[in-house]
């Protein structure tokens, strides 16, 4: 249609230079407008009293506007408009034809797959029509780019789409030929992360168009498609992990179904769904035992539904490191309490975690439990970082902050902040702000703003309620079913004492509540700080759970389980290794990379860090890893891993000979699955790609018109053509409607 308006395809207006051929002179054409302008204000002013009397000036307006634009128009077509465009010389220039041959392109629709329909585009006179004008090239496109002899050669079973690197080699390999333009046949699933800048920009440095042809419908009439899975990659073993779980579906919406995950045949937890709007990403939150320790590729899916026409992407795998061995916490009591007790007894039930104690009994005794050896802690709270970082969590229980000395002190605030280690402080008649934390120069360690004043702890009763952001938590994860944790947290005593923390900082989570005094206040909170978190628990009673619960009921006990792997989980040791992305879909190329720290936690740019490499097939390499100059501490390396298959890493580190410390990670390879997601006609991407190169996107019943617009091209070998405008149909169709929409006017408002 618009070349029927306008003579020439829509490339010759965009990406062509307007000009003026006539030798008389542009400003003399300004001139003449002006005049004209004014002239025929003039006649309508002085005639219109006489023409018509009573007519609005707006009226008057729009006659001098039509008028005024005719004249214009006549003027401008003496001037001999013309456009200058940049055309391919024929039989000079490469065409690059690119056909997708993945395996997305053999998805049916309409009774034939998407291969066959591009094919039969190309065979229906496109191709011919380009071999006519320009020398062609057909290539094959997936991981790379192939060039291929005929159409047959392709068989749309790679496993992997690469849109962008793909047009990186061609342009490349094609340096020193001209190449006028390339036309790409794809759905646009591409899982490589899309056409990047570079890529763009080679394109643009040659003037290269796209002209892309797009496959396949844009949305599923009935699928569901998992998007991805967020779980932390490290355990501890018989850990509660949480993951969170976002897909989509077409065709579903208000329908019910069933999310899983499996450890190999194991299920290790199940949750029932219900489907929101078609085509709008989902998040669930699923809990789940992680069970023991050693790699574990969890599998999350969702159960097939009737009809879904792509059953292979309601499955995805992640892999996570379950580690084993005592994670040690420090727990300092400034006095002797229930609370003390039970809690040591709840932990005492955790292999995972060691709890190593100070009771301060009198004034200048201290009570030790659970120490390796008699050393331990001889001379009270740790005064050196090496000492105190050997922990991974630290509890303070009712303790005034003068109990610690200023270095002290700052050897906490670095414990949490560099150390990256878990603080809890505990409610007490001599803790929070009764025992001066706010004004202890770590008032900024804590989640909340403590109050400015004494009298907070309270030997009165408080009950207990989850709060919304608790429903989520691990922590407060009693039961697996989210309804019935909720119920439970209802059944819970109340608990023996409490303490006021003040209000909740912007950053902090507050997980559980309670109500007291007619008031209610946090009784859990939670933040993050620099490298490690920290959490306030307001009270000293919650060993009234385990003695007035059945004994069967494990509450008490389960949430402090709990509460002791959170303080520690996340804590690192001297060395942390990591990878980018735990799982590579059909290539090999990482980087692994580790973090090396010495005892008190600060980097050690000098050490000597070792990648050990085992993975399927019996693969075993040895890596150096290289410093970082821009961060001191960090070591990396880039790696290939040539065969699909689960690979373990050994990260050791050593300085001056001595060992540092170690770490293990996990990754995989798994080639074949990513052609299994995103089957649908990515448009968006394709459309970008043609317009940020010049090109154009075509759907396949408008591709008989490609051949007329490839021509008009800057790359390669080309010449500049003078095309006239003055004869376009567009023209003569606007002087028609000019001259009759006034003659219309004037009578339709008696000025005729």
């Amino acid at each position: 249609m618009f070349q029927f308006f306008f003579k020439y395809p829509h490339l010759v207006f965009s990406g062509g230079e307007f000009v003026l051929l006539s030798g008389w002179p542009k400003w003399l054409l300004g001139l003449l407008l002006v005049a004209t302008a004014g002239a025929l204000a003039g006649m309508i002013r002085a005639r219109l009293p006489q023409a018509a009397v009573g007519v609005r000036n707006w009226r008057a307006a729009v006659i001098w506007f039509l008028q005024t634009c005719f004249v214009a128009l006549l003027l401008l077509l003496l001037w001999q408009p013309a456009i200058v465009v940049a055309q391919l010389e024929p039989q000079k220039n490469i065409v690059a034809v690119l056909i997708d041959d993945s395996r997305s392109m053999a998805t049916e629709e309409d009774g034939t797959t998407r291969l066959h329909q591009a094919v039969k585009v190309l065979q229906g006179g496109v191709l011919n029509d380009l071999q006519k004008q320009f020398q062609t090239r057909l290539y094959r496109l997936d991981s790379q780019v192939t060039q291929v002899s005929s159409l047959g050669d392709l068989q749309a079973s790679a496993s992997a789409t690469h849109i962008g690197a793909s047009l990186e080699q061609l342009v490349e390999e094609t340096s020193d030929l001209p190449v006028g333009a390339v036309v790409l046949l794809s759905d646009g699933s591409d899982n490589s992360g899309g056409v990047n800048l570079d890529t763009i920009t080679a394109l643009r440095s040659r003037r290269i168009p796209v002209h892309t042809v797009g496959f396949g419908s844009v949305q599923p009439t009935q699928d569901v498609e998992m998007d991805d899975v967020s779980l932390a990659p490290r355990a501890l073993a018989h850990s509660r992990l949480a993951a969170t779980v976002r897909f989509h579906q077409y065709g579903y919406a208000r329908r019910k179904a069933t999310l899983r995950v499996h450890d190999g045949e194991t299920a290790l937890a199940t949750q029932a769904i219900t489907f929101g709007k078609d085509g709008v990403t989902q998040t669930e939150d699923l809990m789940f035992n992680v069970g023991s320790a050693g790699g574990k590729a969890l599998r999350f899916s969702i159960d097939l539904l009737p009809g879904e026409t792509n059953p292979a992407n309601n499955e995805v795998t992640r892999l996570v490191n379950v580690e084993s061995g005592q994670r040690r916490i420090l727990y300092v009591e400034g006095e002797p309490r229930w609370e003390y007790k039970f809690i040591r007894r709840a932990q005492s039930e955790d292999p995972e975690v060691q709890l190593v104690s100070m009771l301060r009994t009198t004034e200048n005794k201290v009570y030790r439990q659970g120490i390796d050896d008699s050393k331990e802690l001889a001379q009270g709270f740790p005064a050196s970082a090496e000492e105190l970082f050997a922990y991974r969590g630290l509890i303070i229980g009712s303790v005034e902050a003068d109990y610690f000395s200023p270095d002290q002190r700052r050897l906490i605030e670095q414990f949490v902040d560099r150390r990256g280690g878990g603080l809890l402080l505990l409610g007490g008649r001599w803790a929070l702000a009764d025992g001066g934390w706010g004004a202890s120069g770590l008032a900024d360690l804590l989640p909340a703003l403590l109050p400015g004043r004494k009298g907070t702890f309270h030997r009165d009763p408080a009950t207990v309620a989850l709060a919304p952001a608790g429903a989520d938590s691990i922590i407060c994860r009693l039961i697996e079913d989210p309804a019935r944790n909720e119920a439970r947290w209802k059944k819970l005593p109340y608990v023996a004492d409490y303490q006021d923390p003040g209000a909740p900082k912007p950053g902090a989570a507050v997980l559980v509540e309670m109500k007291a005094g007619g008031r209610t206040m946090p009784l859990l909170l939670t933040e993050n700080y620099g490298r490690g978190r920290t959490a306030i628990l307001a009270t000293g009673g919650t060993w009234r759970w385990q003695m007035t619960l059945p004994l069967q009921d494990h509450s008490h006990d389960a949430f402090w389980q709990q509460l002791l792997r959170w303080l520690i989980s996340d804590t690192p040791g001297p060395v942390v290794a990591s990878v980018p992305n735990q799982t590579l879909l059909d290539q090999g190329r990482i980087k692994i990379s580790a973090l090396v720290r010495g005892k008190d936690f600060n980097p050690l740019p000098d050490a000597l860090a070792q990648a050990h490499i085992s993975g399927p097939g019996g693969t075993q390499a040895t890596l150096d890893l290289v410093p970082d100059p821009t961060t001191p501490g960090l070591f990396q390396a880039d790696w290939d891993a040539d065969r699909p298959g689960s690979y373990s890493v050994l990260v050791t580190a050593k300085r001056a000979g001595a060992d540092v410390g170690s770490d293990t990670l996990a990754f995989q390879r798994v080639d074949g699955v990513a052609e299994n997601f995103h089957i649908e006609q990515s448009r968006d991407l394709l459309n970008r790609l043609s317009a940020q190169t010049g090109g154009q996107y075509w759907q396949p019943q408008e591709v008989s018109r490609l051949t007329h617009d490839i021509p008009y091209s800057e790359a390669g070998i080309s010449y500049r053509q003078t095309k006239d405008l003055w004869n376009m149909p567009a023209v003569f169709l606007l002087i028609l409607f000019l001259r009759c929409s006034e003659w219309l006017l004037r009578r339709r408002w008696g000025i005729v």
